[in-house]
């Protein structure tokens, strides 16, 4: 028997439907605003304002700046680091899993579906008649039920967008932690030959005040020096021997965090750095690039923008919640047992789930304002990221030229005291100055020669924070 029926919908039909066709009338349209970069200070992009002759504007930093040392033990331990860093480990784990948060946003662009089964065996008493015990009997179940989200709002794709924006941020985050063991692994390696130069510096000042010594205990036992001068000459080995020790402490020092950051213990230091005794240097003048160059590449601005995009789209989320909510649902179950009649029962459902806080939205609004400061809280990181990158850039390269100029005077200034300690010698075996002042040539020789040997260690040190604040090597296969 079919029956067929012309009735059109009710009045209260026809109420229960005016929202869903208001909601579909307006569907497609995207809650909140629409994401735009901000624009960064137009000065920010011309030269630097630390300027010299040891840096060159003209050219652009490459990506594997290391390579300009041409070092082939320092591209070996550079490879090493970006391959176990624990830091860098984790930093990985961190974007696999945002990707991962990612994925499960855009499962919200699909139906969601729960499937349930299953099959018992016992007494059913409601089913039992008489007054004897119901029998025993199996009862199986099943059911499907399918949901869908009509996005006519946006809520679920501005939900994607704060997503894949947060996973971009993780992935700039990920790209700095390599700007930071990049330069920290190429400053530990440049440190621990530069303490290693030092050292032989210091052993090197040791035999000079061991070849006096010698000296003046040979003229002091045929009688021609006095034992003053032999006392002040063992003074002077002493007090150059107890500057080695610190020197070797702070090699070891810089050892042990070359092989932390290589994802080694301390036993197992590489080789080549231990040998290490003479730091690396590029040739020429480094390059540097420009503001613009430097705001495209550091990978912490990048971060802050992300974060700014991603905030921007969850106010897009919290306006979705001053609309009504649609749902398009399904569901369908089975049971089966012997007090059924025909031994089996279906059941479907399907219709529409409109819910809406109107006109109790004041939560809603709370959480726009909410998500509205939150996102300009995230510009003014952002504009302070990229005022903190001009400074920070601007600083190195200043101190850098000051530590190059420094180094300079200071090779003039073991030059001249070399030449005045040889003087003093000759003139004290002509017989025509004191010991003393021997001795005075010689502590300044060995002091001119040990500040030269600190200011190498600086210079490199100096040199690596150029790199590290121009926010080289971070590019995808900068290592091969």
């Amino acid at each position: 028997m079919r029956i067929e029926s012309s009735q059109r919908p009710t009045g209260r039909a026809r109420a229960l439907a005016a929202p869903l066709l208001l909601a579909l009338a307006l569907g497609g349209c995207a809650s909140g605003p629409d994401y735009r970069a901000p624009a960064t200070p137009s000065a920010a992009a011309g030269p630097f304002v630390s300027q010299s002759e040891r840096t060159n504007a003209g050219a652009e930093l490459p990506s594997d700046w290391w390579r300009l040392y041409d070092d082939a033990t320092l591209n070996g331990l550079l490879q090493e680091a970006l391959a176990a860093n624990p830091d860098l480990r984790a930093a990985l784990a961190n974007l696999d899993k945002a990707r991962a948060v990612y994925g499960q946003a855009r499962v919200g662009l699909l139906p969601s579906t729960q499937l349930s089964g299953g099959t018992r065996y016992g007494r059913n008493n409601a089913a039992g008649g008489g007054d004897g015990p119901a029998p025993r009997q199996w009862s199986y179940s099943g059911g499907l039920e399918v949901a869908y989200e009509v996005d006519l709002f946006g809520r679920v794709r501005r939900d994607i967008e704060a997503a894949r924006y947060d996973a971009d941020a993780v992935a700039a985050a990920y790209d700095a932690a390599r700007v930071l063991v990049v330069a920290d692994t190429a400053r530990a390696y440049l440190n621990a030959c530069a303490y290693g130069e030092s050292e032989q510096v210091a052993r090197a000042s040791i035999a000079l005040a061991q070849r006096n010594l010698d000296l003046i205990s040979e003229q002091e036992r045929a009688g021609s020096a006095s034992r003053l001068d032999a006392e002040r000459a063992r003074v002077a080995l002493a007090r150059t021997e107890a500057a080695l020790a610190p020197i070797e402490a702070r090699r070891s020092a810089a050892l042990f965090e070359l092989a932390a950051l290589l994802g080694r213990t301390p036993a197992q230091v590489p080789q080549a750095a231990r040998a290490c005794a003479s730091p690396p240097e590029p040739g020429g003048a480094i390059p540097v690039g420009d503001g613009a160059a430097l705001l495209r590449r550091r990978p912490d601005l990048r971060q802050a923008e992300r974060r700014l995009a991603a905030d921007t789209a969850r106010i897009g989320v919290a306006v979705a919640d001053l609309y009504p909510r649609v749902t398009l649902g399904a569901s369908g179950s089975y049971l089966r047992n012997d007090t059924l009649t025909g031994d089996r029962a279906w059941s479907f459902a399907l219709g529409p789930l409109v819910s809406w806080s109107f006109p109790n939205i004041a939560a809603a609004r709370s959480r726009i304002e909410q998500a509205e400061a939150q996102s300009a809280a995230s510009l003014a990181r952002f504009d302070g990221a990229v005022l903190n990158a001009l400074k920070e850039t601007e600083q190195a390269l200043s101190a850098y030229d000051a530590a190059i100029r420094q180094r300079d005077a200071l090779v003039q200034a073991r030059t001249r005291a070399d030449n005045a300690f040889r003087l003093a010698e000759q003139r004290y075996r002509a017989g025509s100055i004191s010991y003393l002042d021997v001795l005075v040539a010689q502590e300044s020789l060995v002091t001119a020669m040990s500040q030269e040997a600190a200011l190498k260690q600086q210079v490199g040190s100096a040199r690596v924070d150029v790199f590290k604040v121009l926010g080289g090597g971070w590019e995808p296969n900068v290592v091969n």
